[in-house]
């Protein structure tokens, strides 16, 4: 009886031990390599002589959209913490005429539901403006000038009236973490016309994130490639960019170099080179941006007349001025989507006017004013207003109450606010939905986020049904299982 030679325990022909080791570098390194491919490791020359798996894709690379678009790109001017649809576009005589009066009226916020409350009088007059005559309170009066530019959405609802939950909301279409932002789905879905830069932008607020943090530019579920990149106007663009201390521009050229010269024979027979090639791979992805950002983000370079215009002779109005203008610099560039925010932190650092509703407009209203017109007026003049859609808005409303038995400060408000858009196929100089007769709800024609982002992905090109992604069993979508239509009133 013949008895097996083979060592127990073995598997055709070869240890358990050999056997797995020679199939963790058979097999999985297919899987290896093409993760190093899409993180860059190999230069786009050998990627075009074959070196790289077949079937390597850019998930940058421009995409072809579901059918012709309106706009080519997105700047988001996100008012973050809740600016007063009542005391800025959204005009109610009622409130001036009960002024101090409580009345009966259902509210819900931060402070619980309330079925009475003390009315606060906008502090500001209101006229109408534009051959549309459309309502503006005094606080704009640059912008008051671009409204027949501008449609404006004054039913707008979500579904809660908490920061952290509305922010992911507005921003991802979902009031929990975990799915893409709207950024994310618009880089995904049409990718980016610049390799130099990044896809997806964001440029926060001096005094700091908005709640949540990155949470609000993440790109969830989908690969990082499609997250926010974080951009500064002044100093160095992007964090931890610059070149490392100690290695010149000779050394850094020569490792690129280096890089060039490698092909995916060298992955086997040479990873006792790791460490170096995770070096020069780090070189090579940072390499382009370090040529391109600088020059992007110089607007010092712009003419002094566009500088004024933006507000960036005021110091009030510099900064927001400063990034409305770096928004413009990029669009130009061919950054598809780009989010600036107004306002960071907590309380009155951003328009989260708890206490005294006059400071803290007066405050940030003066501030975006200027700039948002400039940026408007910009990107007409230069022919780009037609093929970029700016959108404005907080995460919710304010409520035509007072918050507390003293002062003029207002709960949030996510059952009727206004939002407003202009550029990219937007019909300018209208305005659709309404509020109640003091703006504590949305009584016609309500909209929903989902709503808001059907339209901008509609704009883009993009059929907001089929924009899907795989993951977790099902097709995912920016506008959710039960989809939305895009505001075609506003279209």
């Amino acid at each position: 009886m013949d008895h097996d030679s083979r060592p127990r325990g073995s598997f055709c022909g070869r240890t358990r031990r050999e056997f797995l080791w020679q199939a963790g570098m058979g097999f999985p390194s297919l899987g290896l390599v093409d993760l190093l491919s899409r993180g860059g490791f190999f230069p786009g020359r050998a990627r075009a002589e074959g070196v790289a798996p077949a079937g390597y894709v850019n998930p940058m690379a421009p995409k072809p959209p579901h059918f012709g678009p309106k706009a080519k790109s997105v700047i988001f001017l996100f008012m973050y913490g809740g600016p007063s649809h009542v005391d800025t576009f959204d005009y109610k005589p009622e409130l001036f005429k009960h002024d101090g009066r409580t009345i009966a009226v259902k509210t819900k916020g931060r402070g619980g539901t309330k079925n009475e409350g003390r009315i606060v009088g906008p502090k500001w007059g209101f006229r109408r403006h534009g051959e549309s005559g459309q309502w503006v309170s005094d606080l704009f009066p640059h912008l008051a000038t671009c409204v027949d530019d501008i449609a404006f959405i004054k039913s707008m609802t979500a579904d809660s009236p908490l920061h952290g939950s509305a922010m992911l909301q507005m921003n991802s279409g979902k009031i929990l973490s975990g799915s893409p932002c709207l950024g994310s789905w618009v880089t995904y879905g049409l990718g980016s016309e610049n390799e130099d830069l990044p896809g997806f932008v964001v440029s926060l607020d001096p005094v700091g994130g908005p709640i949540s943090g990155a949470k609000n530019w993440s790109s969830g579920y989908m690969p990082s490639s499609y997250q926010g990149t974080i951009l500064r106007s002044q100093g160095e663009p992007i964090i931890d960019l610059g070149r490392p201390e100690g290695v010149s521009d000779a050394t850094q050229r020569h490792l690129i170099d280096t890089l060039n010269a490698y092909n995916s024979d060298h992955l086997a027979d040479r990873a006792d080179q790791s460490d170096l090639a995770a070096r020069i791979s780090s070189f090579e992805l940072a390499y382009k941006m370090q040529m391109a950002a600088p020059e992007a983000t110089d607007v010092d370079a712009e003419p002094e007349e566009t500088k004024r215009l933006y507000g960036l002779d005021d110091p009030k109005t510099d900064n927001f001025g400063r990034r409305c203008l770096l928004a413009r610099r990029l669009v130009e560039r061919g950054v598809r989507f780009v989010q600036l925010y107004a306002g960071g932190a907590h309380n009155d650092d951003n328009w989260d006017a708890h206490t005294d509703i006059e400071a803290n407009h007066n405050f940030h209203c003066g501030r975006t004013d200027r700039p948002i017109a400039g940026l408007l007026k910009d990107l007409k003049r230069k022919g780009l207003l037609d093929e970029t859609l700016v959108v404005w808005g907080g995460e919710f409303g304010r409520q035509p109450t007072a918050e507390y038995e003293k002062g003029t400060g207002r709960d949030h408000n996510a059952y009727g606010f206004t939002m407003w858009m202009a550029g990219g196929g937007v019909r300018g100089g209208t305005s659709v939905g309404e509020t109640d007769e003091l703006g504590a709800a949305a009584v016609s024609d309500r909209f929903h986020v989902k709503h808001l982002h059907a339209t901008i992905l509609h704009q883009m090109g993009l059929e907001p049904e089929h924009l899907t992604f795989f993951y977790g069993g099902l097709d995912q979508k920016l506008v959710g299982v039960e989809g939305a239509e895009p505001i075609r009133q506003v279209i």
